[in-house]
């Protein structure tokens, strides 16, 4: 394998944390890529839009009622969640009839949210995790689904493992995803004590040294962490295949800020524009996927609020173009 000066410099001393993103990892062209997945530094594409469902989770909405309403209001993906897909089907549905209406809708499945415990001490419930997991990817595939949050769960209430034990967990769900063809995407989680900075985040993808290891960040959690938005410019763009997109308010403060706080893009005081111009410069060109939890939001009619979501996404996007064509 030829390893450039970029590379080299990557893996030695400190940029060793993060110089393996940032330099790209592994070589992606002679990587196996799971269904679907693309090299997207070498097939670029215009940045689209996901509904997270969570966004009108407070509606009650059947599967295909969010699938309905995210075509009707013109996003370009669906990020479901696990446990509604497997509502669906445990009630008689069948996900070949929920991949015919999204094929017949256009919307693809970018991501699914779901909550394996992959990284937990105990070997048995790691193993029962990774089953998890497996149970979760199989489902994702009859459905079209391209990758899989894999947050921190059950390592988010207490410091969890060392970094690079929370590495070698990490490769071992990225082993079960490229068997079976669907990317895990370790997910920052800003309010837990293991993966809440961007540093912890790019050190365990880093250090997994998987070709198919990439990162899953969100604005409002980077904020609720504590880190610096300037961090994003650290990780190799191409290694982050979605962005959950959101807004938070200056009040309540960063310490007790909540889930239920989250705002739509542009309505907060998070610098989304600055933020996503220095994405796009850095050679972002994939999905930022809305995802709130906003119970006021849930009062609400939902083709409204999904409609509102993403014309407010696709505005901050716009602002953000302007400034990188400005050369701002």
């Amino acid at each position: 394998m030829m390893i450039d000066r970029r590379s080299m410099i990557a893996a030695t001393g400190a940029g060793i944390a993060i110089g393996g993103l940032a330099a790209g990892g592994l070589v992606r062209a002679q990587a196996p890529q799971p269904q679907g997945e693309t090299d997207m530094a070498e097939s670029p594409r215009p940045i689209r839009f996901a509904l997270n469902t969570s966004t009108v989770r407070g509606q009650n909405l059947t599967v295909p009622e969010q699938i309905r309403l995210a075509a009707e209001a013109g996003y370009d993906a669906i990020e479901p969640w696990i446990r509604d897909l497997m509502q669906y089907v445990e009630g008689g549905g069948s996900p070949g009839d929920l991949r015919k209406q999204l094929d017949d809708a256009g919307l693809t499945v970018e991501s699914a949210i779901g909550f394996a415990r992959w990284i937990v001490d105990d070997p048995a419930e790691r193993a029962a995790g990774l089953e998890e997991a497996r149970r979760d990817i199989d489902l994702l595939l009859k459905i079209g689904g391209k990758r899989l949050a894999a947050p921190p769960v059950g390592a988010h209430t207490a410091p969890g493992p060392a970094l690079d034990v929370v590495a070698e967990r990490y490769r071992a769900l990225l082993d079960l995803g490229q068997e079976m063809g669907v990317t895990p995407q370790l997910e920052l989680w800003g309010f837990s004590k293991t993966l809440s900075r961007l540093g912890e985040l790019a050190y365990v993808a880093t250090a997994a040294e998987h070709p198919l290891a990439c990162v899953l960040p969100d604005f409002y959690h980077i904020y609720k962490g504590g880190s610096r938005f300037e961090g994003l410019g650290m990780i190799e763009a191409t290694r982050m295949h979605v962005f959950h997109i959101n807004d938070y308010p200056a009040q309540p403060p960063r310490e007790t800020i909540q889930d239920a706080d989250r705002v739509f893009p542009g309505d907060g005081v998070c610098p989304l524009p600055e933020t996503i111009a220095m994405l796009i410069r850095g050679g972002f060109a994939g999905v930022f996927s809305l995802e709130l939890f906003n119970p006021g939001y849930w009062k609400r009619d939902a083709a409204e609020v999904v409609a509102e979501g993403l014309a407010k996404s696709k505005a901050v996007v716009a602002k953000a173009q302007a400034l990188v064509a400005a050369g701002a």
